[in-house]
């Protein structure tokens, strides 16, 4: 559920902030995943007894949707500072196009959302997220089973208070979104080994994707 103001709204549903404009300009880019396809999987996730439950579950149904594009193997968790905030990720796709990864913290964290290009689907399956956009003076709050969304040209901050764990897809020109994604490393943490761990997983996905075709 998602909890704001007065307002509540129920499921892994699409944004209403994506406009008929913008489905075009999307739309012609070929993307191959369907964000409410993705939000129904990451509801498999939703109420498991443990987390590897949960990720089991979540990539087992993304996979069944999408057989050739999703990575079913091990799990390649790695570290992600970006906009102050740090969490794990582990990717189930990548291409230039289009991202899926999980995404969370087992302990909490709290950043700037950064300002992309493209659009972000996340996806909550255990714990919560607080969020707000620019100009909002009110907090969102995602639990599992909610969706929050940060539209092309958008900026939010948000919060992970205690724990939160999200399929997250992100669609557009990938590859705009990386300065922003390894600015932390490269200037704060100087973690060297996830950085090239990050950029060489993304390199390996994106040439698997590209020899079957999907750019």
């Amino acid at each position: 559920m998602r909890f704001h103001a007065h307002a509540m709204h129920i499921g892994f549903v699409s944004h209403p902030l994506v406009t008929p404009c913008r489905m075009a300009h999307y739309r012609d880019m070929a993307f191959i995943f369907d964000p409410d396809v993705l939000g129904r999987c990451a509801a498999e996730g939703v109420g498991k007894a443990s987390m590897e439950e949960a990720f089991d579950a979540v990539t087992a149904a993304v996979a069944r949707e999408y057989p050739k594009h999703i990575h079913t193997g091990p799990r390649d968790w790695m570290m992600n500072n970006a906009g102050g905030a740090m969490g794990q990720m582990t990717f189930l796709h990548a291409s230039i196009t289009e991202y899926i990864i999980i995404f969370g913290s087992p302990i909490g964290t709290e950043g700037h959302s950064g300002r992309y290009a493209t659009e972000v689907y996340d996806w909550v399956f255990d714990g919560e997220m607080w969020c707000y956009l620019e100009g909002e003076t009110e907090r969102t709050t995602y639990g599992p089973g909610s969706t929050a969304y940060l539209g092309d040209g958008q900026v939010k901050g948000y919060r992970i208070p205690d724990h939160a764990w999200m399929l997250e897809y992100s669609r557009g020109p990938i590859p705009s979104m990386l300065p922003f994604g390894l600015a932390d490393t490269l200037l704060s943490t100087l973690d060297l080994r996830t950085l090239g761990r990050t950029v060489a997983g993304y390199g390996k996905h994106v040439t698997s994707s590209l020899l079957r075709g999907k750019i």
